[in-house]
């Protein structure tokens, strides 16, 4: 193979490997710290025996509150379950007296992949019900009384079922010897107050609030292992899968994670719930369980990403509570730091300004489809004097590919270790450098194009704008792949076309095979991707078959070399 081919394979090998790797690993995380005495998880079935103690607030042992101080200490519980429903024009959610938690959480704005679409619900009601795990219930390091603040009925300060935001629901419950508070603040945004407090006899305990039973779009393929955990710290984001969640693989133990966080949640690829600090230091907790599916007779075991954020320190936790889409502009006005959830990755430098143009586009021809077809023809049209070099470039190694060969053949007999084979790599020097020919010039379009073909697969990926983006006909979400694959096959006879026109830089068959075969190839990868994806690069191929024969008609590089182009030999 010449120089030249070997450079353009080795870039679409290189991004070959780029996409298979983001597909299927994610970035490494850095070891947890190790606890020393990690708190158990919230199961209902795990009870302590009756003679175990609660641990007080100084680390000291507390026998069990006598009939007497617990009397003195007056109860306060609801008689029955009450359901509150707070409401705005982007959100519904549903409260339940019963433990202070959030039974349904959807958004208006957003719909799940089933037919007939809904609103898309972010409670996984399902798995919840099962694990008896709400979001928004309290954790507390006890398990007993853990399990007591979050079956409780708890006494509401609104009298009203239904409330449209701004609007404050208060909960409050006690049992004579552990009080719990909690205040949520709904404002007419994605954005809530949260305040929970947990008093025990009189005494502070610490307290975090968790976000349990699962999290997301449960109508997408493989919904439990899109969901994640995460946290910020020194404005990094880390990401924590299922497989990386827990104590050393113990799942019904949560891991810890301390220090200076300003920032803890649990997210899927387009949605998440975002605990939020002003002060840097919230504690993260993070565990899995394992919820059992029955689908055609066959049962069998999800996992299930829980997470509570709260402090160490014992008195009331004040937070901010985001619950909503991964979008640029709503992450950043709450933490600049939060825009990382969107996983542009390496390429978000290039992924970002590719955004913001097509949303400026989107202001006049509202179709994100036709906005990216305006993109591609824009950016081919950029790129057209290098497509320009790097034709001329291809029609001198043309002129030259006849005489290059006569010189491999005659060193042909030598190794590949001998030194006489430095002589030959002199000759084609020597002849590139006779007829102006750069054996990398034809592969500079390609080495601008394989980065932004990349960029955009991450911004169609992630970008919770064009979720659900329809262009025409049968392609009704951008962000997945074409149901029929019928924009695949046109892209890849396309691409095929496009390389029958382009000048041939080999005299050898096998490599002219090699080089005709490789967008079938390169097509049939493309196959799973999204379909704005494939629409970029068939619209490209579009273009540059339009160029490529301007460049042929044209044919503004006169002939110096006398060699000519013959077809090649069977």
């Amino acid at each position: 193979m010449s120089d030249e081919q070997r450079a353009g394979l080795a870039l679409v090998l290189m991004v070959l490997v780029l996409m298979l790797w983001s597909h299927f690993y994610k970035p490494a995380t850095p070891q947890k710290p190790p606890e020393t005495n990690p708190p158990a998880a919230n199961i209902p079935s795990q009870q302590p025996p009756a003679s175990s103690v609660a641990s007080s607030p100084t680390g000291k042992n507390k026998t069990r509150v006598t009939e007497t101080e617990r009397a003195a200490t007056p109860t306060k519980e609801a008689t029955s379950e009450q359901i509150i429903t707070v409401e705005s024009s982007l959100y519904r959610v549903e409260l339940s007296n019963r433990g202070g938690v959030v039974r349904s959480w959807k958004l208006e704005k957003y719909r799940n992949n089933e037919t007939p679409p809904k609103p898309l619900e972010l409670v996984d009601a399902a798995a919840a019900q099962q694990l008896n795990a709400w979001p928004l219930s309290i954790h507390l390091d006890d398990p007993k009384l853990d399990a007591a603040a979050n079956s409780g009925l708890y006494v509401v300060n609104s009298a009203a079922n239904d409330l449209h935001a701004p609007a404050d629901v208060d909960f409050e419950w006690s049992d004579g010897h552990l009080d719990v508070v909690k205040q949520l603040k709904f404002t007419p945004g994605y954005e809530a107050q949260l305040s929970v407090s947990a008093t025990l006899d009189g005494n502070p305990l610490p307290v975090a609030v968790a976000w349990r039973g699962g999290f997301g779009d449960q109508s997408v393929p493989s919904a439990a292992a899109l969901t994640q955990v995460f946290y910020s710290e020194d404005s990094k984001i880390q990401l924590l899968n299922y497989k990386k969640l827990g104590v050393k693989g113990h799942q019904e133990e949560p891991a810890q994670v301390t220090g200076y966080l300003d920032a803890a949640g649990i997210e899927d690829t387009f949605f998440t719930a975002a605990f939020l600090s002003s002060r840097p230091g919230i504690t993260l907790w993070d565990w899995t369980q394992q919820q059992s599916v029955t689908q055609d007779g066959k049962t069998s075991q999800l996992p299930v990403s829980e997470m509570a954020a709260g402090a160490q320190a014992p008195g009331p936790w004040d937070v901010q509570l985001y619950v909503g889409p991964k979008e640029l502009s709503e992450l950043g006005k709450l933490q600049p730091n939060l825009t990382p959830l969107v996983q542009y990755g390496w390429f978000g430098i290039i992924a970002k300004p590719l955004l913001i143009v097509l949303r400026w586009s989107y202001k006049y021809v509202p179709n994100y489809g036709w906005d990216i077809v305006l993109l591609t023809i824009a950016i081919n049209m950029a790129l057209f004097p290098f497509k320009a070099k790097s034709w001329r470039s291809m029609k001198k190694m043309q002129h030259v590919m006849p005489k290059q060969k006569a010189i491999q053949e005659k060193y042909k007999k030598y190794s590949m270790r001998d030194p006489r084979r430095r002589q030959m790599q002199e000759e084609i020097g020597a002849l590139y450098k006779e007829h102006g020919v750069n054996p990398l010039g034809s592969c500079l379009p390609q080495l601008v194009q394989l980065p932004i073909w990349y960029a955009l697969y991450r911004m169609l990926e992630f970008s919770i704008e064009l979720r659900h983006a329809p262009w025409i006909g049968w392609i009704h979400d951008l962000s997945a792949r074409d149901p029929y694959y019928i924009l695949p096959i046109l892209m890849t006879v396309a691409m095929y076309y496009m390389t029958k026109m382009t000048p041939q830089t080999t005299v050898d068959p096998a490599q002219q095979k090699m080089v005709t075969l490789m967008p079938l190839a390169f097509g049939f990868f493309l196959f799973f991707y999204s379909s704005g994806l494939v629409l970029y690069i068939f619209t490209s191929s579009l273009v540059g078959i339009a160029q490529q024969w301007y460049l042929n008609r044209a044919d503004p590089l006169p002939s110096r070399s006398p060699f000519k182009n013959k077809p090649a030999k069977a």
